[in-house]
């Protein structure tokens, strides 16, 4: 590395600058547990010393990669011996709740849950939610516009931001923290960070909007008999409830009856026969109400052929149970080891022909191939996993074509929501046109010219 441990103890103590081991010891990538490589870890704990890091960095010409909790799935956090990793682990704090103008501010290294909890206690909601709350952190969130599970109601995590505060390229601290709904004066210059996964500054506060409550939760799963009836529920449900719509989650057969039947790890509440299974979920404030405009939306849809079977939750535990089939990543991912993942957007109504497609595809080439399918119907986005028997880097390539060439006739995208990293590079032009990677790399040249920040992920 250029810079000089010496250096980076000065500014946050020499206890919380990590070399040798103790970097190798941390894992960059849940899913292949691969060890950190970066030359350090330094952890700083403000805005102030992320600052003093990156003045540091600059004068030596030394490149970063931001770390948060690590949940990313397209190696956007690797680092390389040369690189310095700046982690912003003790950066947790909750700084201000205003109950009043719904908003929570926060530093970036807080956990996703501990936002909500913290949101809860005053009897307001942060809305993002995914499987990995327990471990994702906002900063992270920020960096790769996180989707989850109630995008359908409340929107990405764009839509949760109101304001930041970043550290650029070469230390200087571009603090927006707008508290307001409506801000015109300018550009909104928060939108730069949103999403550009490190790569044009690194994200240490936020402003979060908050929601209010929604005590009523109603849940069900429910099974459709084709993709058509599956489409016109969503439709349905949508019209139905009139807004208190929350979730909208589809597994197709192979991803519901791998998880409850093959591999035994959930008690399938419905037969696993049928073709299609969603999670709906109603958000509301009046539990009788709802309760009720909820179970005869399942009643009208059952009588008009769109669903076949349904179980409502009567309970908390009942709940869980629904919502741990579909997130049970970890039961996914050995069940089908080694697994290729892959995270596409595109039409609705093409859906299914593209997955139809892809499995002959798969099977054709490799007559064992497993594809598992689940995803944000209503988002437009699908989750797909692919077992073929190896995982090596020719053989991923190979499967990559296959989920992604299609794509760009169809108008849809590489990356719903996991962003793009290094694993995606090479097909982001399959989904940008020369003119917007133009545009993104002039964003780069202008914001950090010496490419110091997360190099060589995204472009």
């Amino acid at each position: 590395m250029q810079i000089t441990l010496e250096a980076l103890r000065a500014i946050v103590g020499p206890a919380h600058v990590l070399t040798g081991d103790d970097v190798h010891s941390r894992r960059v990538d849940w899913m292949t547990g691969a060890p950190c490589q970066a030359g350090a870890i330094v952890r700083p704990a403000d805005t102030e010393q992320v600052a003093a890091v990156m003045r540091a960095c600059h004068e030596v010409q030394q490149p970063v990669v931001t770390h948060g909790g690590l949940t990313g799935l397209v190696h956007g956090a690797e680092a390389s011996p040369n690189e310095l990793v700046i982690s912003l682990e003790r950066m947790t704090a909750i700084e201000e709740i205003d109950q009043v103008g719904g908003t929570l501010t926060v530093q970036a290294g807080a956990p996703l849950q501990r936002v909500q909890e913290a949101a809860k206690e005053v009897g307001l909601q942060f809305p993002l939610d995914l499987g990995a709350r327990g471990s994702c952190t906002i900063g992270g969130n920020i960096a790769t516009n996180a989707g989850g599970v109630r995008v359908i109601r409340y929107g990405m995590m764009r839509q949760q931001v109101l304001g930041l505060e970043a550290v650029m390229a070469d230390g200087r601290v571009v603090s927006s923290l707008n508290r307001m709904l409506k801000n015109n004066a300018g550009f909104d210059l928060k939108q730069l960070f949103i999403g550009s996964e490190g790569t044009l500054g690194i994200v240490t506060r936020a402003v979060l909007r908050l929601q209010p409550p929604t005590p009523s939760e109603q849940t069900a799963l429910v099974a459709c008999p084709s993709f058509e009836a599956l489409t016109g529920l969503l439709s349905h449900m949508g019209k139905a409830l009139g807004g208190s719509l929350g979730a909208f989650e589809v597994m197709w057969q192979n991803h519901y009856r791998l998880l409850t039947e093959t591999l035994d790890r959930h008690t399938p509440p419905i037969a696993t026969e049928h073709p299609f299974y969603v999670i709906i979920e109603s958000l509301g404030s009046d539990a009788e109400r709802n309760a009720t405009q909820f179970s005869e939306a399942l009643e009208s849809a059952l009588e008009n052929e769109l669903i076949v079977d349904a179980v409502i939750a009567q309970s908390t535990t009942q709940r869980d149970g629904l919502w741990a089939i579909r997130e049970d990543i970890e039961g996914l991912v050995k069940g089908m080891a080694p697994v290729l993942t892959f995270d596409v957007s595109l039409p609705i109504a093409d859906m299914q022909r593209y997955t139809d497609a892809l499995e002959a595809q798969l099977t054709q080439r490799w007559p064992e191939a497993r594809l598992v399918v689940f995803g944000h119907l209503g988002d437009g986005n699908l989750h797909i996993s692919v077992s073929v028997g190896s995982a090596e880097v020719e053989v991923r390539r190979e499967v990559e074509a296959m989920v992604y060439q299609p794509l760009a006739a169809l108008g849809g995208s590489v990356s719903a929501e996991h962003g793009i990293g290094l694993e995606k590079r090479p097909w982001l032009s399959t989904c940008r046109s020369s003119a917007e990677i133009a545009l993104m790399q002039s964003l780069k040249q202008a914001l950090d010219p010496l490419n110091l920040l997360n190099p060589g992920k995204v472009l």
